[in-house]
């Protein structure tokens, strides 16, 4: 009997070696959990029969180190959560591993070619899809006309009445100051809306415009308190710049909200429009809060969805398979699925990934209490050899 429970020993630290060499071969496997066997003892009714490996324990919720790669579609979660992806055959997986890339269908995929699942925002959309494949549209995204501009600075109070009169903008000694401002029509064509500004009176500054040079019948005055504050105009003003050739009507609400009239010079805190010109993609990077981003040449960053992360009410019982990831089991219970940083999903770190989280002293300490474990059970059978030699001498 004691050369079947040596035997039951062997086998159940042959298993155990099983365990720890497959941690220490992916110590350095992105996204890798180490597991470790668990002894439990037989019996048959009250007769001791040895020991087996009752279980093994996954250490999923253990976190490895995050290690900084500076690459845009590098992500590692920071908490609980995984990574969902589907397979060409359409079957679900999970992985903790954050290497994506956009493939030339535009999917958005794993370094194994599964398909990263998440919520699609289509474009100019501001509510997202359901759970499906995220994707990265491709070509280019249409101009942006500009329908806003905005003019925030100090009208200086040391200005005084232009002697040349009336107003030209071909004669500098009729107005005291300029700004030039980029704006963009339907077809993304860029123009130039010059103001310029003409102080009237105790208070009072008349602006002037021109589009790409050409004068606009426009003009609005700008008001003053004696506190320095814009009392007009109050809102917005629209400012019609005509129609660019082949592109639509094209007017702006110009904002010169919280400009001044203050002693000292002249300064401009904001002079900007909205509006781009049309861009192609240039590059895909993953926001921390999931969102994935696509970057054009025009220098526009559009959402084009979000990554989901899976949770699981016992991670640890998920089914590890290859390519470093696991499937659900029944002991793992129903998958539920969060944007980073909400519910129980960790937030993402981008232009990082998980590091195996096996500690490698830990396990060369275990590697060697195996080895001692294995040579003392040899040294069972090799004694209850000897004693049955002996016996058979002896008979």
């Amino acid at each position: 009997m004691s050369i079947e429970i040596a035997l039951s020993g062997i086998n159940a630290i042959n298993d155990q070696l099983g365990s720890i060499s497959n941690n220490i071969a992916n110590s350095g496997t992105y996204g890798f959990k180490s597991s470790r066997a668990n002894f439990a003892s037989t019996y048959a009714g009250t007769q001791p029969t040895g020991v087996q490996v009752g279980s093994h324990t996954q250490t999923i919720g253990q976190i490895g180190g995050v290690l900084t790669t500076g690459r845009s579609m590098d992500a590692a979660i920071q908490g609980r959560g995984f990574f969902a992806t589907r397979d060409s055959a359409g079957a679900t997986v999970f992985t903790r591993v954050g290497i994506f890339n956009a493939d030339k269908q535009g999917n958005v995929v794993d370094s194994y070619g599964r398909r990263l699942q998440g919520y699609p925002l289509a474009p100019g959309a501001t509510t997202p899809g359901p759970l499906g494949d995220l994707s990265v549209p491709s070509g280019q995204i249409a101009a942006l006309p500009s329908s806003k501009m905005q003019y925030v600075g100090n009208i200086s109070a040391d200005w005084t009445v232009p002697t040349v009169a009336p107003f030209n903008a071909a004669d500098p000694q009729s107005f005291n100051g300029s700004m030039v401002t980029a704006v963009y029509d339907s077809l993304g064509a860029q123009h130039s809306v010059t103001q310029y500004f003409v102080k009237t009176g105790t208070n009072t500054v008349d602006v002037h415009y021109a589009m790409d040079g050409a004068p606009l019948a426009t003009t609005n005055s700008l008001t003053f308190n004696p506190q320095g504050q814009l009392t007009a105009p109050t809102a917005p003003v629209a400012l019609a710049l005509g129609t660019p050739a082949g592109a639509a009507a094209l007017t702006v609400n110009l904002d010169y909200t919280g400009t001044t009239q203050f002693a000292g010079e002249a300064t401009t805190t904001v002079n900007s429009a909205n509006g781009y010109a049309s861009g192609i993609l240039t590059g895909v990077a993953i926001a921390e809060d999931g969102s994935i981003m696509a970057q054009y040449s025009n220098g526009q960053k559009q959402s084009v969805g979000t990554i989901a992360l899976a949770t699981f009410p016992n991670e640890d019982g998920l089914t590890p398979v290859s390519d470093t990831a696991w499937t659900t089991s029944n002991a793992s219970g129903n998958v539920l699925y969060f944007t980073p940083g909400s519910g129980m999903a960790g937030k993402l770190a981008g232009g990082s990934l998980e590091q195996s989280n096996v500690e490698m002293t830990s396990e060369l300490v275990n590697l060697m209490s195996a080895q001692r474990n294995y040579q003392a059970n040899t040294k069972v059978i090799s004694t209850e050899s000897e004693m049955m030699k002996n016996l058979m001498q002896a008979v």
